[in-house]
């Protein structure tokens, strides 16, 4: 009997080719896409392409409205992250209570055996690890997953380069207008910037002060919830020469505080919420603390969910509400919340 294989659709290349890949690799295939938000326009536009890639592949598509979930786990946490001065990060968020929380849930509902997206990104079982196209490697986003699904999930992309996947949809009739597809790198949620949203919910706007770091009033700002940590513009500095970066946001007082580049430069973190892959308490290993920044070596020590991090070497423009991700050399190991 063939295993049934539920893959999250979203009418991109990537989940379309993983659905033909695991289609003729013995499976049987079945597609999912979630409706997850209100973004005027969006679920128009991406599920007709979802359902226009279930039928090139040939297999069905279910439909699944989850916007009340998503509006609660992921779209109220990211406003509340924003008021509170920090850094969401809501893709994490959606990873574990959507696409590999609620998918779960479906799959089981129709005897799927597995679940598999479009992810760059490979498991052993156990562990997830990096993907072997370096370039697009989402493992950062997963960190946050229950690792007990880790053995049901499939990920054709993982094994496989960018470059490659294009190559093959340009050479396959039908496939390359897949490919020809704007791919969205930034919150699928968020229309212009995130300003812009946070503006129909709570008020941006609130000028304030911009303090250096021995506290001197030194210039005025739009509203904090324009700033994240390491920003360099959108606020004056009088009398400055040299670029200045904000180093810290105090949403109280409606004050940044802004300083040279060396300033940003952080050695501990502490993490909250912490989500292991295995048992381990204390250890050696690297840390990610934003997606698009290098590995880092670190000593962890995790006590009553909270962890110590230490780093060996200065990461710059560190963000309260940004995840941390552990790896043993290209294996992902765990991860929590900076706080």
């Amino acid at each position: 009997m063939k295993k049934k294989v539920l893959v999250g659709m979203s009418g991109g290349i990537d989940s379309t080719v993983s659905a033909l890949i695991l289609k003729e690799d013995g499976y049987e295939v079945e597609g999912i896409y979630m409706r997850l938000h209100t973004k005027p326009g969006y679920h128009e536009i991406h599920q007709a392409r979802a359902q226009k890639a279930a039928d090139f592949v040939g297999m069905k598509l279910h439909i699944v409205d989850l916007e009340d979930i998503f509006k609660e786990k992921v779209f109220d946490p990211f406003i509340k992250t924003y008021e509170a001065g920090e850094t969401p990060n809501p893709c994490a968020l959606c990873n574990r209570s959507l696409k590999f929380g609620e998918m779960v849930k479906f799959a089981d509902t129709i005897g799927a055996d597995y679940i598999a997206t479009g992810h760059y990104i490979q498991q052993d079982g156990k562990y997830l690890m990096q993907a072997q196209d370096d370039t697009k490697d989402q493992s950062y986003f997963l960190f946050y997953i229950d690792k007990t699904i880790v053995p049901r999930l499939l990920f054709p992309m993982g094994s496989r380069k960018k470059s490659d996947i294009k190559k093959l949809a340009a050479s396959i009739e039908g496939l390359e207008s897949f490919a020809s597809q704007a791919e969205s790198s930034e919150i699928c949620f968020v229309e212009n910037t995130y300003v812009d949203l946070l503006k129909d919910y709570v008020q941006v706007d609130q000028p304030g002060e911009v303090l250096d770091m021995n506290g001197n009033v030194v210039g005025e700002h739009k509203g904090y919830m324009h700033y994240t940590i390491g920003k360099r513009k959108g606020f004056t500095v009088r009398g400055a020469h040299d670029p200045h970066y904000v180093v810290s946001i105090d949403q109280k007082k409606n004050q940044i505080v802004v300083g040279k580049k060396e300033d940003l430069a952080c050695y501990s973190v502490t993490l909250r919420d912490i989500n292991m892959f295995d048992e381990r308490t204390d250890f050696e290993s690297t840390v990610k603390l934003r997606y698009r920044t290098k590995a880092v070596k670190c000593s962890v020590k995790i006590d009553n969910g909270i962890a110590e991090v230490k780093l060996h070497e200065a990461v710059f423009g560190v963000a309260k509400g940004q995840a941390a991700v552990f790896y043993d050399e290209d294996k992902l190991i765990g991860g929590g919340w900076i706080s």
